[in-house]
């Protein structure tokens, strides 16, 4: 069985933009798992920090369950989530315990440090899947096969200078829309911190409105996910996109985004 890691910051990211794509490779039999690399404990200003660590490693969890995901616990409390080597043979043990042949992640340029360092941190550790010498903790066998790795678009499709992110590659998630808004309702906690810190009406409508805006982006679907394939070089042997062999007719490609790679 083929499997998928999403590597992410913090509690509902997967949610917010990548579990409709782990949904549509579960339904063609593909294994799922789910890691929040930090605790989210930030995330609240009713509760203080191991309070809402812990409500929100309970929520994560709950959200794993109904997308049918392995869980793994986080490493990081929000904003400490640094690139350093401690972290980084967690997160590789992470990946050579999934086997993944698919890697998905936040967007190298994104809104904030604790996407960026997720991000660094799962293509370091994906790239050291075939390293046997690269110690990871714990320390679990090196695995051979293919791994690609895919970047999710950014929070509000730029990035932090303001410049416009276009995805190469679009997943019909409409399909699998009710299940993927049941698993980022199981976050709880999130709805009040985001009414407060960042002025969101509900987050559940705003995930609802950025994936009709990245559907209506497609071309093609009601709602979708968008993604940026990363240089197979040092992951695979050659260049592969098993995410647009396995999922077939629920991709659109981006044309435009990819002539203008070759220019």
């Amino acid at each position: 069985m083929p499997s998928v890691l999403a590597l992410f910051a913090h509690p509902d990211d997967i949610e917010f933009v990548a579990a409709g794509t782990l949904l549509q490779l579960q339904a063609r039999g593909w294994d799922v798992h789910y890691m929040n690399l930090c605790t989210g404990n930030g995330g609240s200003v009713q509760m203080d920090g191991p309070a809402t660590s812990a409500t929100r490693l309970e929520e994560g969890r709950e959200a794993a369950r109904i997308l049918g995901a392995t869980f793994y616990p986080p490493i990081a409390d929000d904003l400490e989530l640094t690139y350093q080597v401690p972290y980084l043979r967690k997160v590789a043990s992470v990946v050579r315990a999934a086997r993944p042949s698919i890697v998905l992640t936040h967007s190298p340029a994104d809104y904030m440090e604790d996407h960026q360092n997720a991000c660094r941190l799962a293509c370091t550790a994906s790239f050291a899947h075939c390293i046997p010498n690269f110690a990871c903790d714990p320390p679990r066998e090196a695995f051979m096969h293919d791994v690609t790795v895919y970047h999710a678009m950014p929070h509000g499709q730029c990035d932090p200078l303001r410049k416009r992110i276009h995805a190469g590659l679009f997943v019909d998630t409409t399909p699998v829309h009710a299940r993927k808004r049941e698993a980022l309702a199981a976050h709880v906690s999130q709805k009040h911190w985001l009414d407060v810190s960042q002025g969101m009406d509900s987050y559940l409508i705003s995930m609802d409105e950025a994936s009709r805006k990245i559907g209506a982006l497609s071309g093609s679907f009601e709602h979708a996910e968008g993604w940026r394939r990363h240089l197979h070089l040092g992951y695979s042997a050659q260049e592969v996109d098993p995410l647009r062999d396995a999922l077939g007719d629920s991709v659109r490609v981006n044309e435009a985004y990819e002539a203008w790679l070759k220019e």
